[in-house]
């Protein structure tokens, strides 16, 4: 079961969506644009982070004041989800999750890569990739794992069998769904979003895109909420008490 399982991500990442620039080292292809976009959304909340801050002031305004309501708002969803003992060591991993896919959905929703030529291939945001859902799917899976065996050791493996070890094949098999739900929910919605204005604009290029443009930010906020909320679900599920 869990071969299958790693067998169907493995053949999840071999999706192909339009057409990929890709960069060859040996034998290997590389989704080069998705490192491109990537590197430009990482740059990006680097350079709001350093500019908000750099020069702290007692009260707040401008970035600072932003970076500070975007900080809070993660540290209420860290603690809704995980629980006030155990939130805040995850802060930052929540904190990146939800900024990364949220500045990849809103780079997808704002930039036209797809005017940008290339030698080969189209650019495009990353979230619009396969790949990167199941890798931030993955990541998610890997925390909550380590955070279930950080408390409780190996006991943490008795919640495949409660309350019955009649439940161990699903218990299992939930774990291993969750990731790919994960990717497919804001992998299945971004694309959807950007095919749906693409065709539109080749269609009627003029006025008719833009409410849909609008409301594809909305949409593309409300994944990155959903994703960051489940990843702290599942990891607040890892570290409970069962009684």
């Amino acid at each position: 079961m869990i071969i299958t399982s790693f067998n169907l991500i493995g053949q999840c990442s071999e999706v192909t969506v339009g057409q990929h620039y890709y960069w060859f080292i040996g034998q290997y292809a590389i989704h080069g644009q998705v490192l491109l976009t990537s590197w430009l959304v990482i740059l990006i909340i680097f350079v709001l982070s350093l500019i908000g801050n750099s020069n702290l002031q007692f009260v707040p305004s401008g970035v600072q004041n932003f970076t500070e309501y975007i900080t809070e708002f993660i540290r209420d969803l860290a603690k809704t989800q995980i629980g006030e003992e155990e939130y805040l060591e995850w802060v930052p991993f929540l904190g990146t999750i939800f900024l990364f896919v949220f500045v990849s959905n809103w780079s997808g929703a704002l930039i036209p890569w797809r005017i940008l030529e290339l030698p080969s291939g189209e650019l495009a945001a990353p979230t619009n990739d396969i790949n990167t859902t199941v890798a931030l799917a993955l990541l998610t899976s890997l925390a909550y794992f380590s955070a279930g065996l950080r408390k409780k050791g190996f006991s943490y493996f008795k919640r495949y069998i409660t309350p019955s070890v009649i439940l161990f094949p699903i218990n299992v098999l939930e774990d291993f769904t969750k990731p790919l739900s994960l990717s497919f929910r804001l992998f299945g919605n971004i694309l959807a979003d950007e095919l749906v204005v693409a065709v539109l604009i080749a269609l009627v290029p003029i006025l008719v895109p833009i409410p849909l443009m609008l409301l594809g930010l909305f949409t593309s906020a409300i994944q990155a909420l959903v994703f960051s909320t489940l990843a702290g679900a599942y990891i607040g599920e890892s570290v409970e008490d069962h009684h």
